[in-house]
C-alpha cells in the first residue's frame, strides 16, 4: 500500500502518525505489516498510545515499539490491552518490569491471555518452574509467548532431559536461570554444544554441572568461541583433563574473551604472582575475580606481608574475611 492510498483511505491515521514524529517510510511500512490499520479509527490508536504511557512505557519509546508491532494501536483497550498487561503486572516482582518487557519484544501485547499466555504457565509450572520464578522467565525474556509449546519448547525440554536433568525442578531451573535458552534450536546449537564438551572430556555428570550452573555456554557456538577458548587453555598448557576440570568448576571460562579476561589473568598469575598455572585447576573459580581489584590488590597486600597462601584462600572469601584472616586490618598485630 502506498502512502497516497493509505491517506485516501485513512487519512486521519496517517495524520496521527506523522504528528507523533513517524516518516513516510515508517508509515508505509506499518500499513504494510498490519492490514487492519486501514480501518482503524484514530481515537482508538490514540487511546491505546495513551494507555501505554501510562504503565509506564516513555513516550520516546513508543514509536520503536509501534513501529514494530504496529497491531498495537488496532486491539481494543479493554478486550485486548488491559488483561495482557493486567496479567503480566500480577508476574513481576519489580516496577517497570512490564513496560520493559513490551518494550523488548512489544508483539507480547498482541497475543492471547487466554489461548496463549495461560498455556504457557501451565508448562512452565508443569516441568518445575516455581510459581514465583514464572514472572521472572517471561518478562525476562517476552519472546517466549510467541514460541509453540508443541514443536519448540517441547524439544528444549525433551533435550535437556536427554542430559540427564531428569530430577524434579532441575529442567525448570536451568530456565529460569537462562530463559533466552527457549530461543536456540536444539540440532543446530545446543546439541552440537553438548557433544563438543563430551569430546572434551566432560563426563555426562561434569556436563550436568556445567548446564546446571551456566546453561549460556550450552548457547554458544562451537566454532567461534568455545573452539578457540579450549585452544588458547591448550596453548596455555593444560592438559584435556585440566580443562574439563576448569570447564567443570568455571564454565565461564569457555566463553569469556581470551583477550580482555583470560590472558590477562593467566599472565597475571604466572609472570607476577609467580605461581603454577595448574594451581587454577584446583580454585577455577580464580578467572571471576577482578583483575585490579582483587587479584592484583589481594596479591599486593600479601606479598608486603610476606606471606604465601593458596589460590581457594587468597580468593574465596570477601575482603572483610581476607583482611582478618591475614591480620591485615588497621590496629591489627
Amino acid at each position: 500500500m502506498e502512502i497516497a492510498t493509505a491517506q485516501n483511505g485513512n487519512s486521519s491515521l496517517l495524520w496521527f502518525f506523522r504528528d507523533r514524529g513517524f516518516d513516510d517510510n515508517t508509515i508505509h511500512e506499518m500499513f504494510r505489516k498490519c492490514k487492519r490499520l486501514q480501518d482503524t479509527q484514530r481515537d482508538r490508536a490514540s487511546e491505546n498510545w495513551a494507555y501505554l504511557k501510562t504503565i509506564g512505557i516513555q513516550e520516546r519509546k513508543l514509536p520503536s515499539i509501534i513501529s514494530k508491532c504496529p497491531k498495537i494501536l488496532t486491539l481494543g483497550l479493554n478486550e485486548k490491552l488491559i488483561p495482557m498487561v493486567e496479567c503480566l503486572a500480577t508476574l513481576g516482582s519489580k516496577p517497570r518490569e512490564v513496560a520493559s518487557a513490551i518494550t523488548k519484544f512489544p508483539h507480547i501485547l498482541s497475543h492471547s491471555v487466554e489461548e496463549k499466555l495461560c498455556p504457557l504457565l501451565a508448562f512452565f509450572q508443569a516441568i518445575g518452574v516455581p510459581e514465583k520464578q514464572l514472572g521472572r522467565i517471561l518478562l525476562l525474556n517476552p519472546r517466549l509467548v510467541s514460541y509453540s509449546i508443541d514443536s519448540k519448547l517441547k524439544e528444549i525440554v525433551d533435550f535437556l532431559a536427554s542430559l540427564g536433568l531428569t530430577k524434579d525442578g532441575m529442567i525448570g531451573k536451568v530456565l529460569v536461570k537462562h530463559p533466552f535458552i527457549t530461543g536456540y534450536s536444539v540440532e543446530k546449537r545446543l546439541r552440537p554444544t553438548s557433544e563438543f564438551l563430551k569430546s572434551v572430556g566432560l563426563t555426562e555428570l561434569d556436563l550436568r554441572t556445567v548446564v546446571m550452573n551456566f546453561p549460556e555456554v550450552l548457547c554458544r557456538d562451537v566454532n567461534k568461541i568455545l573452539k578457540p577458548n579450549f585452544a588458547y587453555l591448550r596453548r596455555c598448557g593444560f592438559n584435556d583433563r585440566q580443562i574439563a576440570a576448569l570447564v567443570t568448576g568455571y564454565p565461564p571460562i569457555l566463553i569469556k574473551s581470551i583477550k580482555n579476561s583470560l590472558e590477562p589473568r593467566i599472565k597475571f598469575l604466572v609472570e607476577v604472582m609467580g605461581r603454577q598455572i595448574d594451581e587454577v585447576v584446583d580454585y577455577p573459580n580464580f578467572f571471576q575475580h577482578g583483575l585490579k581489584k582483587t587479584l592484583e590488590s589481594r596479591h599486593k597486600l600479601l606479598k608486603h606481608r610476606k606471606l604465601d597462601c593458596s589460590l581457594s584462600d587468597m580468593l574465596g572469601c570477601n575482603q572483610k574475611k581476607f583482611l582478618m584472616k591475614y591480620a591485615l586490618l588497621q590496629g591489627s598485630a
